[in-house]
């Protein structure tokens, strides 16, 4: 009797277990089935729509092991623009109006408003150039280098609005190199060099403001701690000579 009585109640679990797993399954196959949201990843997929007609993302580009092989070691950094110029929005800035933080320095001419426009971009240190285009009106033109400091750190230097481009992708530049001039991304501003130094081995184009830094760090902190070389020492790169590069 015990035995047909345990019998009975594992039949009846079963049933029951066999029961649920069918309404499960009716409510997977159903047209409209229960969905599970998770606000957090909604948001996120929201934020990050992939490209409407498939193109390549460069949110999600990284360097080829090539680039990451052929980057050179930047034994010292040099400003981008000559010595009369303001930082007219400095790295990390609030700004209210554009709803983040500055992603860069916004470096100006003394002379303010389009003074500067056309006047020579430097590259900052001996680098392999990973990008050159112009992904949005808002941007302009851009030119991103990859660099590979002494400690074997890959650090990207990055020139936007610029009004024209100088130097094409996969071409190796030495510091000091013209990789474009000083534009208005197209008349979307006064003339100025927005400039980033961003870390590791993406290659996004990015947002000029944002709630996070990310891979940005400080440029003009960066380029201070990474000079290398005496405030008032003006010699070529090694690089650049080798390569026979004008400005």
């Amino acid at each position: 009797m015990f035995l047909h009585a345990t019998a009975s109640l594992y039949a009846a679990a079963l049933l029951i277990a066999t029961g649920l797993t069918y309404v499960a399954w009716r409510e997977i196959q159903s047209e409209e089935p229960r969905r599970i949201r998770f606000k957090g990843a909604q948001a996120l997929a929201d934020s990050l729509p992939m490209p409407a007609e498939g193109s390549p993302d460069m949110r999600f580009r990284l360097l080829s092991p090539w680039e990451t092989a052929a980057a050179p070691v930047a034994l010292r950094f040099d400003p981008p623009l000559g010595a009369l110029i303001y930082n007219a929005q400095p790295f990390w800035e609030m700004n209210v109006r554009r709803g983040g933080h500055h992603t860069g320095d916004d470096l100006n001419g003394i002379g303010g408003m389009n003074t500067d426009l056309g006047d020579p971009v430097l590259a900052v240190a001996d680098g392999l150039v990973v990008y050159a285009g112009d992904p949005s009106p808002g941007w302009g033109n851009i030119v991103i280098l990859a660099h590979r400091r002494p400690n074997g750190e890959l650090v990207q230097s990055m020139y936007a609005h610029l009004d024209r481009i100088d130097v094409s992708p996969g071409e190796l530049v030495g510091r000091g190199r013209r990789v474009g001039r000083v534009g208005t991304a197209h008349g979307s501003y006064p003339a100025h060099l927005h400039f980033e130094i961003r870390t590791g081995d993406g290659v996004d184009i990015g947002a000029g403001y944002g709630g996070d830094p990310l891979n940005r760090v400080d440029p003009a902190k960066a380029l201070f701690e990474w000079r290398g070389a005496a405030a008032d020492d003006f010699t070529p790169s090694p690089l650049g000579v080798a390569l026979r590069e004008g400005n």
